[in-house]
């Protein structure tokens, strides 16, 4: 596959813009080989029924305008709208981007008003790369049995579109404190960092940002993937048997500032400060 630069030119030599719309495809469920390696230039198909939907009746693109395309994997495709009517589409480039070296993940705390979906959604704008769903004991809201991870599935998707990324945020089963602590252990063997954002912390986040500098060097010199995790708690905190047992596997514990933040922004704030220090907004 033909890696290709995020701008290029089309036959009627426009820009392509990053800020054309992204949709993202499944092909596991949407008729469509958009997965193929064989995807080239000049391809031309037909979007898929509820994406063509989205991309025609509601955003209203007419033939002519160009969009992305992505499997959330990395594939990015970019094409222009050769006939609005019947959905199809003739493809114009194709590229796939690799995964981030360091990689984020959020172990966000279940909690009550959707504050829980809040937070993922404003993380994966800021790009996160891993989401862990945690029945902390003070969450109010409950996972419950049998209940699938579709809805936070589809704010993942929905955050991917709205940021144009090209991948799709891997979403961890639901975790109890065993499994945290489990995470903490693990990342202390394998080089890895964990966050545990506390109010009554008193390392401040200046204080860690060596050992993440630290850790982003490494994997850039050695090719290595290493994670930074950030653990958020729900309304009301973490509380501190659950601080002092995930200190004890292997984490820190931190402190952002002065102002407490609420449940559905502290992940966020943390994952933009990390993206801001290994370079994602560069």
């Amino acid at each position: 596959m033909q890696t290709v630069r995020m701008v290029c030119r089309t036959p009627r030599g426009s820009l392509v813009r990053m800020t054309d719309p992204l949709f993202l495809f499944d092909p596991n469920s949407d008729d469509t080989p958009l997965n193929c390696d064989e995807a080239h230039t000049g391809w031309k198909l037909t979007l898929p029924q509820g994406m063509r939907r989205h991309a025609l009746q509601s955003m209203r693109l007419k033939t002519g305008d160009t969009l992305q395309l992505s499997d959330g994997q990395g594939l990015r495709i970019y094409a222009a709208i050769d006939d609005a009517s019947a959905g199809l589409v003739e493809i114009l480039s194709v590229g796939k981007e690799p995964q981030p070296v360091t990689r984020l993940a959020l172990i966000q705390a279940l909690a009550k008003t959707g504050h829980d979906e809040q937070a993922i959604d404003m993380a994966t704008q800021l790009g996160v790369d891993t989401v862990i769903p945690w029945q902390a004991h003070r969450s109010i809201a409950k996972w419950k049995p049998g209940r699938t991870d579709r809805k936070w599935h589809n704010v993942l998707a929905g955050a991917l579109e709205q940021s144009r990324r090209a991948w799709l945020p891997q979403l961890g089963e639901v975790a109890d404190d065993d499994d945290v602590i489990a995470i903490c252990r693990r990342a202390s063997v394998h080089g890895d960092i964990v966050i545990v954002l506390h109010q009554d912390a008193t390392t401040t986040w200046s204080r860690i940002r060596e050992s993440i500098a630290r850790l982003g060097d490494a994997s850039l010199e050695d090719g290595k993937a290493r994670s930074v995790y950030v653990i958020v708690g729900p309304e009301g905190g973490i509380g501190e048997d659950e601080v002092k047992s995930f200190v004890a596997a292997g984490a820190v514990s931190c402190v952002l500032g002065h102002n407490i933040l609420r449940a559905s922004l502290a992940g966020p704030a943390t994952i933009a400060l990390l993206s801001e220090m290994l370079g994602r907004f560069a």
